[in-house]
């Protein structure tokens, strides 16, 4: 038995110096995405807030309120989640805004929802193992 766990160490033990890049190119990747829509909300500001009244039917809150804190969440916690600074709470509140862009908008395309099942997973890495190695959480030693 020792021989095999040592022969699985051989072969596959390299893996763990990619963590560190992964949960990296994870992080930049889900926040180019969503500070880009954070941008295109700002760009066109009156448009956001049509979008926000007619299209998209976000639960429990004024549709103005709505569109404030979904420009502001999509424009900070990505900087943040960016530089790997308390990385499970900025994926958490990604997330959160993830899961009201699915359920407040009823008519989305199969591809599109895809996507954001793929940004969830990759935002649920983050939760999970946190920043990395690679982070702002790992320089300053925040777990």
């Amino acid at each position: 038995m020792k021989a095999i766990v040592n022969l699985y160490n051989t072969l596959f033990g390299w893996l763990v110096y990619l963590q560190a890049p992964a949960l990296l190119g994870a992080r930049l990747y889900v926040a180019w995405v969503f500070f880009k829509s954070g941008l295109t909300k700002i760009r066109d500001w009156e448009s956001t807030l049509l979008l926000f009244e007619y299209e998209y039917a976000v639960p429990l809150l004024n549709f103005e309120f709505a569109a404030y804190l979904a420009t502001f969440g999509e424009l900070v916690l990505p900087v943040l989640l960016a530089l790997g600074l308390f990385t499970r709470k900025m994926a958490i509140g990604i997330l959160i805004i993830n899961y009201v862009a699915v359920i407040s908008l009823e008519d989305m395309p199969t591809a599109a929802l895809y996507l954001h099942h793929i940004w969830g997973l990759l935002l649920a890495a983050s939760i999970i193992w946190g920043g990395g190695k690679l982070s702002g959480d790992a320089l300053l030693k925040i777990k």
